[in-house]
């Protein structure tokens, strides 16, 4: 046993991560992988949720080193943007038993559907740079903390917020914006990491192992989505929000699953 836990599931996790820092860097989404992943291995789903914080901070850190050593973030605006993100999702968390969950559960999976048609269909997708509809000023006022504070309550598809924002809004190219969007995760989700962790809700022998692999994964990530820019972050992009509109679809709890096989059963 190594910190009181099975050397076999702690491997089978450390290759879990990697696997999941990699697609993390590159589109989002890596909690797919990992929160089920940590379930499935006998946390209780506060725990899971929690440590899973760990790893996908450690990730999303790791990349934003990777992309920020090819210049690829501009950081008089970024340091801001990614501050207001990390202390909405601190303010997020602290209000998440004040927010309807119902709506969120049945109202994120069709924002993902379309966040995955935009990008499946838009004529724009390329390293370089637009013109910009915002300033980073006001994107750090409006969008980045709309985003962080969903992402302390909620959470999935935050970066896939995040992206659509860099990209519509301040006319990032795919690479770049894929990399603004790596910091701002990071700080979101470092700011919820840090309630759970004062709460004591951190298995840490678990989640300090999956962070080494999501800190390699997330290298690995960053420079494909480097190498390849929009070639593979775009039908990334496009899989991954369905893949966690699915998701949250199949759980038998969510209201909006519960509409739709009303509607079927009526006709």
């Amino acid at each position: 046993m190594i910190f009181g836990v099975d050397p076999g599931l702690l491997a089978g996790l450390f290759a879990v991560a990697v696997a999941a820092g990699c697609v993390d860097a590159i589109a989002g989404g890596g909690g797919l992988i990992t929160l089920p992943t940590l379930l499935l291995a006998g946390l209780d789903p506060v725990s899971a949720i929690a440590t899973n914080k760990l790893q996908g901070s450690a990730g999303a850190v790791s990349s934003t080193v990777a992309f920020a050593r090819r210049g690829l973030i501009h950081w008089p605006a970024a340091w801001k943007i990614a501050v207001a993100a990390g202390l909405a999702s601190v303010a997020g968390a602290l209000c998440v038993s004040l927010l309807p969950r119902p709506v969120l559960d049945a109202g994120v999976p069709i924002l993902l559907v379309g966040i995955a048609l935009y990008f499946a269909t838009a004529r724009r997708m390329s390293a370089e740079d637009a013109t910009a509809r915002m300033s980073p000023a006001l994107f750090a006022l409006t969008w980045a903390p709309a985003v962080g504070f969903y992402d302390g309550v909620f959470g999935p598809g935050a970066g896939a917020f995040y992206m659509i924002g860099f990209v519509t809004l301040l006319g990032l190219g795919v690479v770049r914006a894929t990399a603004h969007t790596k910091l701002a995760n990071a700080a979101s989700n470092l700011g919820s990491l840090a309630l759970f962790a004062l709460g004591g809700h951190v298995a840490w022998a678990i989640g300090l192992v999956m962070a080494v692999g999501a800190v390699l994964g997330a290298q690995i990530g960053a420079r494909l989505a480097i190498r390849l820019g929009a070639r593979l972050i775009r039908p990334l992009l496009v899989t991954i929000a369905c893949a966690m509109a699915i998701r949250l679809l199949s759980d038998p709890a969510n209201p909006l699953r519960h509409a739709v096989v009303g509607l079927f059963f009526a006709g």
